[in-house]
C-alpha cells in the first residue's frame, strides 16, 4: 500500500490553483486521490489493530478522514480547499477526547503524529499528575520507542509553570506542555515506496508505549 504519485500531483496542483472552478474541473482526480488515502488508512487500521488495544478493525476509514474543504469563516486565508489529505485514527474515528494517530499527506510535508493534542482540562491535569508521580516511567516509555523528552511537540507550551507545580521541579519542562505529541516526517518518495505502510506502522509501534502511558493517565481502557 502506497500513496500514489498521482495523489501528490493533484495536491500540488490544487495548492497552485485553489479555486472552486479548478476543483470542480478536476473532481475526478480528487476522488481518486481521496480514495487512495482512504485505502492507506484502511490498511493502517488493520495493522494497528494487531498491537494497539484501542484500535479495532470495526473502525471505518471514512470516519477517520478529514474533509478537504476549509472553514474560511474566521480565516484571513479565503482559499476554499486544504492542500492536503488527512485522517485521525482512534476508537471514535477522528473525533476523540484522547490519544490518537494523525496522518497528514501533503507534498513536501507528510507526517505521522500520535498522542493527545490539546487535552481538555481534566485530562491535562491527569496527564501532568501522572508525569509528576511517574516521571521515570514516562521517560522510559519514550526511550522504549527510541524517543527523548525533547522530541515531544513544544506547541502551546506554557512559559511559566502550571499552577501547583514548583518551578524548580526537575520535570518542569514536561509539565509545561499543553499537548503530548510525537511526530515523524516522511518524504514523498518514502510514501510512494513499496514499504511505505511498513515505515508508518513501525513508527506507530515506536510511539505506542508513550500513547499507552497517556491512555492509562486519563483512565481510558487499556
Amino acid at each position: 500500500m502506497v500513496i500514489r504519485s498521482s495523489t501528490f500531483s493533484f495536491l500540488k496542483n490544487l495548492k497552485k490553483n485553489n479555486s472552486r472552478e479548478w476543483f470542480q474541473e478536476h473532481k475526478e482526480e480528487y476522488d481518486l486521490a481521496n480514495q487512495n488515502v482512504k485505502e492507506f488508512i484502511e490498511a493502517m487500521i488493520q495493522r494497528l489493530s494487531e498491537f494497539d488495544q484501542q484500535i479495532n478493525t470495526d473502525i471505518k476509514a471514512s470516519k477517520c478522514m478529514f474533509r478537504i474543504y476549509r472553514d474560511i469563516r474566521f480565516s484571513k486565508d479565503k482559499t476554499p480547499y486544504k492542500s492536503w489529505l488527512a485522517a485521525g485514527i482512534s476508537i471514535d474515528g477522528r473525533k476523540l477526547d484522547g490519544p490518537e494517530y494523525y496522518v497528514h499527506i501533503e507534498s513536501g510535508n507528510n507526517f505521522l503524529a500520535a498522542g493527545y493534542w490539546r487535552p481538555k482540562k481534566e485530562h491535562l491535569d491527569a496527564i501532568r499528575q501522572e508525569i509528576d508521580y511517574n516521571a521515570v516511567e514516562f521517560v522510559n516509555t519514550l526511550a522504549a520507542g527510541g524517543w527523548k523528552p525533547e522530541d515531544l511537540s513544544q506547541e502551546d507550551k506554557l512559559v511559566r509553570p502550571p499552577a501547583g507545580y514548583d518551578p524548580s521541579d526537575p520535570n518542569i519542562e514536561l509539565l509545561k506542555l499543553k499537548s503530548f505529541i510525537l511526530y515523524k516526517q516522511f518524504s514523498d518518495e518514502e510514501m510512494q515506496s513499496a514499504d511505505a505502510l511498513d515505515k508508518v506502522i513501525n513508527t506507530c509501534k515506536n510511539i505506542y508505549p508513550f500513547k499507552l502511558f497517556i491512555h492509562q493517565a486519563i483512565d481510558i481502557d487499556s
